[in-house]
C-alpha cells in the first residue's frame, strides 16, 4: 500500500559505530549498510523512508514529535536510552503514531540492566535479536500498522 507519509527509522547513541563496535554482539554491518537495506525494503513496501541517527536524547525526542505529523510509523532503536529515557517514553506516548522498538541484539539475553525497556513500555511492539534483519522485520511491522491505522480512518 502506498502512503505519502514516510516511515521514520530513528537510531540512538553509538549506533553510528556499528560495524566497528563489538561486532560479536552487534554484527559487522555498518549503519550505512542498514540504511541501504532499509531503503530497499521501504521501496519494496512502497513507502518513503527517513533514516536518522543521533547521540543526543533531545534530538530523538524532537524527531519523534516531528513524526506526529510527518510519519505513518516509527522504527526506533534508542540504544542505551531504551533503558533510561523517560523523555523518549513520554514522547512515544504523546505522538499517536505506531512505534516499533528495535534492537540488533536481544537485550533480555544480556546484562540485567538491559532487561527493562522504558521505550518498549510505550511502543506498540518490540523486535530484537535478529541482527540487522531486526530493522527489516520492524519495517514490515510498521508498514502493516500504518496500513491498519489508515484503514481504520476510512
Amino acid at each position: 500500500m502506498t502512503d505519502s507519509k514516510p516511515i521514520f527509522v530513528l537510531n540512538g547513541p553509538n549506533l553510528n559505530l556499528l560495524g566497528a563496535r563489538e561486532p560479536h554482539i552487534y554484527g559487522s554491518a555498518s549503519l550505512a549498510d542498514i540504511e541501504a537495506a532499509c531503503a530497499a525494503k521501504a521501496a519494496q513496501l512502497g513507502r518513503p523512508l527517513v533514516f536518522r541517527q543521533s547521540n543526543i536524547e533531545g534530538e530523538l525526542v524532537t524527531w519523534l514529535q516531528e513524526a506526529r505529523d510527518k510519519a505513518c510509523a516509527v522504527v526506533l532503536n534508542a540504544g542505551a536510552y531504551t533503558h533510561t529515557s523517560v523523555a523518549l517514553h513520554d514522547a512515544i506516548k504523546a505522538i499517536g503514531v505506531p512505534v516499533i522498538e528495535t534492537h540488533l541484539s536481544n537485550p533480555s539475553a544480556r546484562e540485567e540492566f538491559r532487561h527493562v525497556s522504558l521505550v518498549g513500555q510505550a511502543a506498540k511492539g518490540v523486535i530484537a535479536g535478529f541482527g540487522a534483519r531486526s530493522y527489516l522485520l520492524a519495517l514490515e511491522a510498521a508498514d502493516a500498522l500504518a496500513s491498519d491505522q489508515k484503514s481504520d480512518k476510512v
